[in-house]
């Protein structure tokens, strides 16, 4: 029996910065993020959005765009690195806010008896859920499950992963005999511990803190003034009980060679892994290969090493030398150059990768949600194509950083078109609100205390202060 993806939906938020904006202020040119990355536009959340909310909506129009009963869904569970709680997942205040809008619909507590759970692993968390969700569906004919990527890519301002941000939610409904693709029971597996992006918590001594804003104000910066100021303080900040102030930043620590060249190992024992259980001729038995993209072009860049090992033995290989010369040790980077951009490999890129690019060029980095939007994207360009995909195999090639890559395989199903004609995601890209340099930054920075231009369907309201629900976060719906 075949199980796998029934049903798919997004959201993505409303406003975006061009890359020309973002360009200009930088000092980058502008062709090196188009052409050299694949960058045309990053989506930003207005203020009140967070992963929380992409789910939220993501999870919303799947229900409604499907005309899913909720109380078929036996769990649902969210991939996501930007969480908005140490302790009480994301999902469930996504899963509360959706089951808030349905209720007069459905009933009051419509996922009642629905399994909710966050996976976190970086990029891969969103795939993890599905992984575990199929295994989980295959046990029961009767066994529906949600499986949501949320996530926020933020980077410091001026960095060098500012023009990667993105954000935005994909959910996919996972059920016995899919309309959309149905997967295979082979993954492929590569992890090892390494530290090329994470988000530590950040640990600051009070003291400290406190004895440099003293001395910036010229003022007494001793230990005894410094406890005094403590002691008589009403400052819910500084007169905290403790010595350490631990602060936790969505923008990560990273290198990003080193990540790329982690992403690559992964990749590639993932692939060895999986071909070791299932031989496959992934250049000829994939018809199309979705990546998690970082950027939209970064798939096509981390798989060139492994496309060269995949001709090497076929008379492609041959072509390849007969279009650029004869490999030679002494001019390796040269003649890898010239390979990449042999006319070979351009048309490989051009007709087994590039269409799962698109959606991302125009959002930026979903993290969890990527591969899924990619995946989303090469359905709304096949559709809008009205390219005939039915049967089509597709290698899903997912990475997560710290690091973790998975592989696995889809086959397109019969009637895949009929879940994708509704969904209209170039459309949607095409009608987002533009922001100026000025408003991303205030955004950027959580300056602002309200959303600019009509705000989001789904947004937080406020956050509790008393005493035994401090924190706690509440959302509303127009």
């Amino acid at each position: 029996m075949k199980i796998g993806i029934d049903a798919i939906s997004f959201y993505v938020p409303k406003l975006y910065v061009s890359m020309e904006t973002l360009a200009e202020a930088r000092g980058i040119p502008v062709e090196k993020l188009q052409r050299g990355l694949g960058l045309q536009n990053m989506a930003f959340p207005n203020h009140g959005e967070d992963a929380a909310t992409f789910a939220a909506n993501a999870l919303l129009n799947l229900i409604q765009q499907n005309n899913i009963d909720p109380n078929s869904i036996g769990r649902v569970y969210l991939g996501t690195e930007s969480a908005i709680d140490g302790s009480k997942p994301t999902a469930t205040y996504a899963v509360e806010i959706v089951e808030n809008a349905l209720a007069q619909s459905y009933g009051e507590r419509c996922f009642k008896n629905c399994d909710i759970l966050d996976m976190t692993f970086a990029c891969v968390g969103g795939v993890d859920a599905l992984h575990n969700s199929l295994d989980w569906v295959k046990q029961d004919p009767t066994r529906k499950a949600v499986v949501i990527a949320s996530d926020l890519s933020k980077y410091d301002i001026n960095s060098t992963g500012e023009y990667t941000q993105g954000a935005g939610a994909v959910a996919v409904l996972v059920s016995h005999e899919p309309s959309i693709m149905a997967i295979s029971d082979t993954w492929g597996v590569a992890s090892k511990s390494e530290g090329d992006f994470f988000k530590p918590r950040r640990s600051y001594r009070k003291s400290e803190l406190l004895k440099a804003v003293f001395e910036d104000l010229n003022l007494d910066a001793s230990e005894a003034q410094i406890k005094a100021f403590i002691e008589r303080t009403d400052s819910e900040f500084w007169s905290d009980n403790n010595e350490i102030i631990e602060v936790f930043k969505e923008e990560p620590v990273f290198d990003g060679q080193f990540s790329n060249a982690c992403y690559e190992d992964r990749i590639t024992e993932a692939l060895g892994h999986f071909n070791s259980q299932t031989s496959v001729d992934f250049l000829n038995d994939w018809q199309q290969i979705v990546f998690h993209l970082p950027y939209a072009f970064h798939g096509r860049r981390i798989i060139f090493n492994n496309w060269l090992q995949w001709i090497k033995s076929t008379p492609v290989y041959q072509e390849l030398e007969a279009e650029i010369g004869t490999y030679d040790e002494e001019i390796k980077k040269d003649w890898l150059k010239r390979a990449y951009k042999s006319q070979l490999y351009i048309e490989f890129v051009s007709t087994r990768i590039k269409s799962g690019e698109l959606a991302s060029s125009d959002i930026g980095n979903m993290y969890t949600a990527s591969i899924f939007m990619a995946l989303l994207s090469y359905l709304s360009e096949s559709f809008k194509k009205n390219a005939n995909i039915e049967g089509n195999k597709v290698g899903l090639i997912a990475y997560g950083s710290g690091s973790k890559s998975k592989v696995f395989e889809g086959t397109i199903q019969p009637s895949w078109a009929s879940k994708v004609e509704g969904i209209q995601l170039f459309e949607y890209l095409e009608n987002r609100t533009p922001i100026d340099l000025e408003t991303y930054e205030n955004l950027h920075r959580s300056k602002l205390d309200q959303p600019v231009h009509d705000g989001s369907k789904i947004s937080l309201d406020y956050i509790e202060r008393d005493e035994f629900n401090y924190g706690l976060r509440r959302y509303s719906i127009k």
